[in-house]
């Protein structure tokens, strides 16, 4: 007996949910992973694809997978994505290097991603364009949620446990999750080869004490040459597993993947996937709080230019185009994506730079920053309610723009604080309005998209919408950054020396430390700033854009 429809969007949002907290949960922990695998506290900049692996995985296959969402459905997709999430979370919970961490990170983020434009898509299924305002602010107020209780389930888990438990607790919510979307059904062959490979690979990776040091049981973890793990009689019966696993899956449904090959576009998947990576590389690859981006990143941004223009070439020539033609014509439909990256490009300003002021301007290190950022994070699901209930009374446009005009007003505000505003209740309500204005924009953008377009493209334009905000998230710390930094210097520059500040004393010279906080203080201020006016522009463009309510749009596609 399968899930009804309404049952699956609710476990649906509520893998949402956890795929979101897992990201600010690794935030938290990320010192810890970094010594587990063998990093120091100063090699952060080698630990940087724990968190870009994450992004690439999130955001490069995205578009492919909301297109074979469109073809097989949502159920097969959020299930699937269950089981990468899942496998990602086993192979980083049983990591040794820094290799097997990003490639778990990598399918995590495969398989968070995936579950976002399918959960909106089945939105779009259960509710006509009129009234799916609501249900739509729902998702997105369970996405974030998720972002909430991240921050709070990291510290929780890490006051008790190691780092690893993290993911051993994803493994099995997924899990879980997965076996109640697919119902009651009896499992198949390939779930049984499935779990055994599981099983396998998470002892193959932590190789258990009580097992690995036996004189009988141990034999299997005995490497055949090297270190390697993998290199054992116990990782080829894990690859030979996994292989089985894969065999029957691709047996049992041989016919549908004939079928989707044919209506899948997966060239012009892989050529927006490898375009979207190097967009991804280049900056999320960089440390925001010292430099633009990578310092490969301008080549990365040539080659994504590169393969954009292939893939622009290849939707011309070929008839199974992933985005169809005409597809986005609809001014709601392409001014949807104009938002969400404006909306990403002044929303990280918040989620980076908030903990950067507090951190600046007050002690506590890391989970004392985090706090503070919650105080933005826990109004973002109320606005997002709230928008998805004036949606069926108020225009698209209308509703985005003031949300976003709030947040843009909140940002100059912000760019005023002085070193003791965190101390302050007009602090936290700046905070809590900012992401109040924000959650109201997430429905209004997701209903215009939704309702231009047609019911056959929902998967993949959902994930576009996702993939427009993060790519605009990655420029915008990018950009505001760099806008940040040059302030920076230039009062660096003015600021006289130790030994001219304090001749006695200069390696503790009180003044030249406070000239430095002030410093970087203005640096947040002049982030903040940046982040209005993305904000600001991305109210206009969403008054401007975006239909008056969901049966205009569609009215205006037919």
């Amino acid at each position: 007996m399968s899930a009804s429809p309404r049952t699956r969007l609710t476990l649906a949002s509520v893998a949402v949910a956890f795929a979101a907290a897992d990201t600010y949960v690794v935030v938290l922990a990320l010192p810890d992973m970094m010594a587990g695998v063998g990093l120091s506290a100063d090699q952060l900049q080698r630990a940087a694809p724990i968190v870009s692996g994450f992004l690439l995985g999130y955001i490069a296959v995205l578009p492919l997978i909301g297109r074979i969402a469109d073809v097989v459905g949502r159920t097969p997709v959020l299930v699937g994505a269950l089981i990468l999430f899942a496998v990602g979370s086993l192979i980083t919970a049983g990591a040794y290097d820094l290799s097997l961490v990003v490639t778990g990170r990598f399918l995590q983020g495969v398989g968070g991603g995936g579950l976002v434009p399918a959960t909106l898509a089945l939105v779009a299924d259960l509710w006509p364009a009129e009234r799916r305002g609501l249900p739509l602010g729902v998702v997105g107020a369970v996405q974030e949620l998720g972002s909430v209780l991240g921050p709070l389930l990291g510290a929780a888990v890490l006051a008790i446990a190691d780092w690893r438990y993290i993911f051993w607790l994803n493994l099995t919510v997924a899990v879980v999750l997965a076996l109640l979307l697919r119902g009651l059904q009896r499992p198949p062959l390939s779930a049984a080869v499935g779990l055994l490979a599981c099983i396998a690979l998470g002892l193959t990776l932590t190789a258990p004490d009580r097992l690995a040091n036996g004189i009988t049981l141990g034999l299997p973890f005995v490497p055949f040459s090297g270190e390697s793990r993998l290199l054992t009689p116990i990782g080829v019966v894990t690859l030979v597993l996994l292989v089985l696993w894969l065999a029957l899956i691709l047996f049992k449904s041989r016919a549908s993947l004939a079928d989707l090959v044919k209506k899948v576009d997966l060239v012009g998947a892989l050529l927006l996937a490898v375009a979207l990576a190097g967009v991804v590389l280049a900056f999320a690859t960089a440390d925001p709080e010292r430099e633009v981006m990578a310092p490969a990143g301008p080549w990365l941004l040539v080659a994504a230019a590169v393969f954009a223009v292939a893939f622009a070439l290849w939707q011309r020539r070929t008839a199974q185009a992933i985005i169809p033609p005409g597809l986005l014509g609809a001014r709601p439909a392409w001014g949807s994506l104009v938002v969400s990256f404006l909306v990403g490009a002044a929303l990280i300003a918040a989620l980076v730079d908030v903990p950067v002021f507090a951190r600046t301007t007050q002690s506590g290190g890391q989970l004392a920053a985090a706090l503070v950022l919650l105080r933005f994070l826990v109004a973002l699901p109320i606005g997002a309610v709230i928008g998805g209930w004036l949606t069926r009374r108020y225009g698209l446009g209308l509703i985005t723009g003031v949300g976003l005009a709030l947040a843009g007003a909140m940002f100059v505000l912000m760019a005023f604080w002085d070193k003791d505003a965190l101390k302050h209740a007009p602090a936290t309500i700046t905070l809590l309005v900012c992401g109040f204005g924000f959650g109201l924009a997430l429905s209004p953008v997701n209903t215009a998209i939704l309702g231009a377009t047609r019911p056959d493209s929902h998967g993949l334009v959902s994930a576009l919408i996702v993939v427009a905000r993060m790519v605009g998230m990655l420029v915008g710390v990018s950009a505001l950054t760099a806008i940040g930094l040059r302030r920076y210097y230039t009062i660096v520059d003015d600021i006289a020396s130790p030994n001219e500040l304090c001749p006695a004393n200069p390696g503790s010279c009180r003044p030249f430390v406070d000239a430095l906080r002030e410093a970087g203080i203005s640096q947040v201020h002049t982030i903040f700033a940046g982040a209005a006016i993305c904000a600001f522009a991305a109210a206009v463009a969403a008054l401007l854009l975006l239909g008056r309510r969901p049966a205009e749009a569609e009215a205006v596609h037919r």
